[in-house]
């Protein structure tokens, strides 16, 4: 199993939530910040839904960074559903 540290999450997190980004089309969860926040709850979604399917444990860093990408996209989708269509930046 690979032994990460916080830093290698966010790490993990910031690479999967942009490349999510560029993968998911929309406005919502745009940006450094949300794009970690993304990629380390992608990280869990990832993860859980790997075991369900009964994958097993991701092996290295790419693993890693393929599992949290699958669920940054599912957790990005989810979002621009519930994100409010005509929502205006200000």
């Amino acid at each position: 199993m690979l032994e990460m540290d916080l830093l290698g999450w966010i790490v993990v997190g910031l690479i999967a939530g942009g490349l999510s980004g560029l993968l998911v089309p929309g406005r919502a969860a745009r940006g450094c910040m949300a794009n970690i926040v993304v990629g380390v709850l992608g990280g869990i979604v990832g993860g859980w839904i790997g075991r369900q399917l009964a994958f097993g444990d991701p092996r290295g860093f790419l693993g890693a960074i393929i599992v949290a990408l699958i669920g940054a996209v599912v957790v990005r989708v989810i979002l621009e559903a519930v994100a409010p269509k005509d929502a205006r930046r200000w």
